[in-house]
């Protein structure tokens, strides 16, 4: 029926902010939903939520936000929190190459915990190219395996919104091939 097609369910989608301490997770998610950035650090204790709704094509779609307190030698990311994601952005410093690292290392952590659901690494402070600790070839090999790999800087919105809105373009596709099921 054509009536229905036209008259759909607004989508409701967790996704996880992923990554080090201090690699601007929490950046991202108020440059995105807010359109704020603040030079003042706040460090993430557990877990913060925001939401914002996303319009891709004729589909809304609700991305209720988890950013998840950085891991460090100390705190290990608790995977319980990432119970029912649709998706997850893994975030890198783009100026300390340690937390590059640790995205890879979180990747495996985390597809154990949820399988295959839809990531992307988000090499983050990308206004600050001269301190850049990342090396290109690392990235392509990357992208080689077939991640999706965006350079993004919260403090000037670069990558931001692109970032999200390819995240939720990739769990809804996977919900159209029928591969991930629907939170709503």
């Amino acid at each position: 029926c054509p009536s229905l097609r036209n008259s759909q369910l607004m989508l409701q989608k967790k996704v996880c902010m992923v990554g080090a301490f201090a690699t601007g997770k929490t950046s991202l998610v108020e440059r995105f939903v807010k359109s704020i950035y603040s030079d003042i650090y706040q460090t993430t204790v557990g877990v913060k939520i925001d939401k914002k709704t996303v319009s891709l094509g004729k589909q809304e779609v609700n991305l209720i936000l988890w950013d998840i307190h950085g891991e460090d030698e100390f705190q290990k990311v608790r995977m319980s929190y990432l119970r029912g994601s649709s998706g997850y952005l893994l975030v890198a410093d783009g100026t300390r190459r340690y937390t590059f690292d640790k995205a890879i290392l979180l990747q495996h952590r985390v597809e154990e915990t949820l399988g295959k659901v839809p990531f992307i690494l988000l090499l983050n402070k990308s206004d600050l190219t001269d301190e850049w600790d990342i090396d290109e070839g690392a990235i392509a090999e990357l992208l080689a395996s077939g991640w999706t790999v965006i350079k993004t800087s919260a403090k000037t919105g670069l990558g931001v919104e692109e970032a999200f809105f390819i995240l939720a373009e990739k769990m809804i596709e996977g919900i159209n091939a029928g591969v991930t099921k629907s939170d709503s």
